[in-house]
């Protein structure tokens, strides 16, 4: 059980846990058109939307979960929360949920499966919550370009090595990046994740900016605490 400042996330039956990776996108993603309608592609616990509930007013906070066990500890996590009227779980794979959408969405959110190299585990759940074969990049961005609203955002954390690949893929979908943050785990390691944010609209000024994560072992930069400490309890 991961205990944040106003609800609580149960993850025993996750193959993937609670990580920096899910919090950075749900306390960094922009709410700034304050959107109505959210959708969470590949949920997992259920933390990005829960982050999103506890920050945004939107109504529908929609997520999707092709996992059994991660999609029924995510509905558990949801009727829990004190925004339970508000989330709801699908239980489907991507391409089943683009088949005939019924909504569009001012945000759409996704931390993505994206270990590309070419092992797998033992543990064939937690490959498949890992691998990008479970969602390549590409269907991710297609199915956002098919799902997101006029004025929507969306929002994705990925491996900075696959940062350029990914701008080009959703620029030939008609997605301008809006906001880029670059993650550093200490201010001596090299830029592990990009944060980025992408709108159906060319931006004469994309927002480039660095995040550092600690200076040394749990002492945190102002920047992160700023960001998280709305969610951790220890910040």
């Amino acid at each position: 059980m991961f205990s944040f400042k106003k609800f609580v996330v149960k993850q025993d039956r996750c193959a993937m846990k609670i990580g920096t990776d899910g919090v950075l996108l749900g306390a960094w993603t922009t709410i700034e058109n304050n959107p109505f309608s959210i959708l969470d592609i590949g949920a997992g616990t259920g933390v990005i939307a829960l982050m999103l509930a506890q920050r945004s007013n939107a109504q529908q906070i929609d997520a999707l979960e092709i996992d059994e066990e991660a999609y029924e500890q995510s509905v558990d996590n949801f009727e829990n929360s004190p925004w339970s009227d508000r989330l709801f779980c699908f239980h489907a794979g991507l391409d089943e949920f683009v088949e005939e959408p019924e909504d569009e969405y001012d945000l759409i959110v996704s931390n993505p499966p994206f270990y590309t190299e070419d092992y797998k585990s033992e543990n064939e759940q937690r490959d498949l919550a890992r691998f990008t074969d479970a969602m390549p990049f590409e269907d991710l961005i297609e199915a956002a370009a098919l799902l997101l609203s006029e004025n929507g955002i969306f929002s994705v954390i990925i491996p900075f090595k696959e940062e350029e690949h990914f701008l080009a893929l959703a620029k030939e979908y008609e997605l301008f990046p809006l906001k880029i943050t670059r993650v550093k785990g200490t201010p001596i390691t090299e830029i592990k994740r990009s944060l980025l944010a992408f709108s159906r609209n060319e931006n004469a000024i994309v927002t480039i900016d660095e995040l550092i994560i600690e200076t040394s072992r749990h002492i945190y930069t102002p920047e992160y605490i700023s960001l998280t400490n709305a969610f951790y309890l220890k910040m």
